[in-house]
């Protein structure tokens, strides 16, 4: 660990927020009411579809947009009136930013320059943070010779060798190729494990939120549908949003009515055992229906319509109480010529949500 990594985790610190909002005006709320604290060395992750609010959540606690109410705590110390360059955040943007007509060291050290650092200690504080990212070969080219990864890279660089406790990456991996973007979450992953930064990371991809978070704080129309580790909001979502954005494919949700006794499916068939009476949803992931004969659970009858080839495994897309519904099998099991699908549903596998809210009903079935 050099002085850079040891600087950096020195300085992490946590960011809350105490009833934070943002209106444009009387008729355009992008962000209600929000309270909730993100964790010193913590790699937390923005979730949410387009429009949700999520990149104004980040330029808000960078200092890029002012709040309209509310408090924004980095480290205890209110900053929500601070200039951005006062708050100890480093921001990594989507397009990376950088100076054309720089070369690699001249836009690593700009910040450093600008904050009037001598050039002998510029030249070692860079030399190490190149050292760290790969790119001491690559310090006299211009970002017009670098690939995209490469340039990543150096915006990740101009932001660390400030030492900030704070680094804020708004989808800084969405102009990157499939391979490239897989190569820089292993690369964000070890460097935040080296470093230790408080980090908050933008992005609509679950799988770089899955693979990359701590935790994932999941954005829907500016309000807080879950904040929790992966493992908890892929196995236990706190709603159908969350349960229908998180896994490709996404769970399958169907409309039950309850009894009293049992829930049925709308073409009357029964797909759980529960005491409620009403209206709910039903949900259950692709790869946790079987295929009759498989396992255990209770049997319902579908229509195969389409199956999709993967390699690694087959996803069967099946008609089952009106409604479509997506299981995952393994490679290689050959359905090709049933058109009826008799389907297990293990009632440790099942979730039920409110019909209304949304929001999931946990306790009913076995817990996972």
């Amino acid at each position: 660990m050099n002085a850079i990594d040891m600087a950096i985790r020195a300085a992490a610190a946590n960011i809350t927020l105490s009833g934070v909002t943002k209106a444009y005006d009387a008729e355009t709320t992008v962000i209600p009411p929000m309270d909730v604290e993100l964790r010193a060395g913590e790699f937390t992750v923005v979730l949410g579809p387009s429009g949700c609010g999520k990149s104004t959540l980040l330029q808000m606690i960078a200092g890029l947009e002012r709040v309209s109410g509310g408090k924004i705590l980095i480290g205890g110390r209110e900053v929500q009136d601070l200039e951005p360059k006062h708050r100890g955040c480093a921001m990594v943007f989507q397009n990376y930013a950088l100076y054309p007509h720089m070369s690699v060291f001249d836009n690593i050290a700009y910040s450093l320059k600008v904050s009037g650092m001598a050039k002998a200690e510029r030249v070692e504080r860079v030399g190490a943070v190149a050292k760290m990212l790969g790119l001491a070969d690559y310090l006299s080219r211009k970002p017009g010779q670098l690939s995209g990864g490469q340039r990543q890279r150096v915006a990740i660089g101009r932001a660390i060798v400030r030492e900030p406790g704070v680094l804020l990456f708004d989808e800084p991996l969405s102009n990157l190729d499939a391979q490239l973007r897989h190569d820089m979450r292993v690369e964000l992953a070890e460097l935040h494990r080296r470093i230790g930064a408080t980090t908050v990371f933008v992005t609509h991809d679950q799988v770089e939120a899955m693979t990359l978070a701590d935790r994932i704080l999941i954005l829907n129309k500016g309000r807080i549908e879950q904040f929790d580790t992966p493992k908890a909001i892929y196995h236990q979502p706190a709603s159908v949003f969350v349960a229908k954005f998180i896994g490709a494919p996404p769970m399958n949700i169907l409309p039950v009515t309850g009894d009293g006794r049992v829930l049925r499916l709308a073409d009357g068939q029964v797909a759980a055992e529960a005491p409620l009476a009403g209206a709910y949803q039903l949900g259950i992931r692709p790869e946790d229906i079987l295929v009759s004969g498989q396992a255990e659970g209770r049997a319902v009858t579908s229509t195969l319509r389409f199956r999709e080839d993967l390699g690694s495994h087959a996803i069967l897309a099946a008609e089952l109480g009106g409604s479509l519904v997506r299981i995952a099998t393994p490679f290689g099991v050959d359905m090709s010529d049933h058109s009826q699908l008799s389907l297990n549903l293990p009632a440790a596998r099942l979730h039920l949500f409110d019909a209304e809210s949304g929001r999931a009903m946990p306790g009913v079935f076995s817990a996972h």
